[in-house]
């Protein structure tokens, strides 16, 4: 049942930064001292409620994103499209203290609010993926476009391009992003929603690519290449190559392994983390939070041993807490960063 109150997205219309900018920004990173102000970072695709055994948790891969490249003192801006209803108000009252500007969601009048049921197996989460929902319908506004013109960096996925209407806007506002920007194709494949061509678009788009072990040996057979036995030594190492030979746009593959670290290729060196141990909670969000946190030291022009370490450690810290959007003491946040940072 929907509701007829209106969503308080505030300045939506107006194209200015949400209330949320005064005091969102202000962690500052200590990895580039020449640094003047945060960078432009947008998340771009779905926004829903994960209906969990313990009850609803507000998530999406791109607004997971967005939260945690906010939390790491960027200026962190979730674009996606919830529904008048009462889902998509406590969405916004849920994102409202946190250091994302929501200002630019769109309201559909006529779509409900996207909502995913989650089922615990061996401690790994599985998804039913209702549709149509409202992120299925994003429309490349004006305002969406400004925002990727200035961007630093971008993140979008292959879910939400499961539409036609959210994936041209998807791809239409990657192209618009300057040649310096990041554009990070963050590669999630939830049947039955993606295709070969999704792939392909989106990798002739992004500078970067993320995606875990499993799904390594599947992207590389939607997109007609060989791909190698898993028993070879180097197996993941050798398909994120065969993806930069293939791909002249694509800089960097990023491998995530669940607790057993991550892999990051670029053309003329990798590297490897082993992963942090931590008790594990649930993983939902740990993959975006890696992403995001390297997606920040990335523009800070770190290494890939920072970049691995980064990711691994927030990624580590969102598997250890509830929910993709756990509360974060500044202690913890301070003292991750200085672990990252030395």
């Amino acid at each position: 049942m929907t509701s007829d109150i209106p969503v308080p997205v505030s300045r939506q219309s107006a194209g200015i930064h949400g209330p949320l900018e005064a005091k969102a920004w202000e962690t500052s990173t200590r990895w580039s001292t020449t640094l003047k102000e945060p960078h432009l970072i947008l998340g771009i695709g779905e926004l829903l409620w994960d209906l969990l055994p313990e009850g609803p948790q507000l998530g999406g891969a791109p607004a997971n994103f967005s939260v945690m490249a906010g939390r790491l003192g960027n200026h962190a801006v979730a674009l996606s499209r919830i529904g008048r209803d009462d889902l998509g108000r406590k969405a916004v009252e849920l994102l409202n203290p946190q250091p994302v500007d929501a200002s630019f969601l769109q309201v559909d009048p006529a779509h409900e609010t996207g909502k995913v049921t989650v089922a615990f197996v061996g401690g790994q989460p599985h998804y039913t993926i209702h549709q149509p929902a409202a992120w299925d319908f994003m429309e490349l506004s004006d305002e969406w476009v400004q925002l990727a013109e200035r961007a630093d960096a971008i993140c979008f996925g292959s879910l939400a391009q499961r539409g036609a209407e959210s994936r041209q806007t998807i791809q239409t506002l990657a192209a618009q992003t300057s040649s310096s920007c990041v554009r990070v194709f963050d590669v999630n494949l939830r049947t039955p929603f993606y295709s070969s061509e999704v792939i392909q678009e989106s990798l002739e788009l992004a500078t970067v690519m993320k995606m875990n072990d499993a799904e390594v040996p599947q992207v590389l057979a939607l997109l007609g290449l060989p791909g190698f036995e898993p028993e070879a030594p180097g197996h993941l190492r050798l398909g994120a190559e065969r993806m930069l030979e293939e791909f002249p746009s694509l800089e960097m593959v990023a491998v995530t392994r669940g607790g057993h670290g991550s892999l990051l290729v670029k053309r003329e060196e990798w590297h490897e983390h082993p992963g942090v141990p931590v008790s594990v909670a649930d993983t939902i969000g740990a993959g975006d939070a890696f992403t995001a946190a390297m997606t920040h030291y990335l523009l800070r022009g770190a290494d890939l041993a920072a970049l691995n370490e980064a990711g691994n450690r927030w990624g580590a810290w969102i598997a250890s807490q509830a929910g993709a959007m756990p509360v974060l003491p500044e202690a913890v946040r301070a003292g991750i960063s200085a672990t990252i940072e030395g």
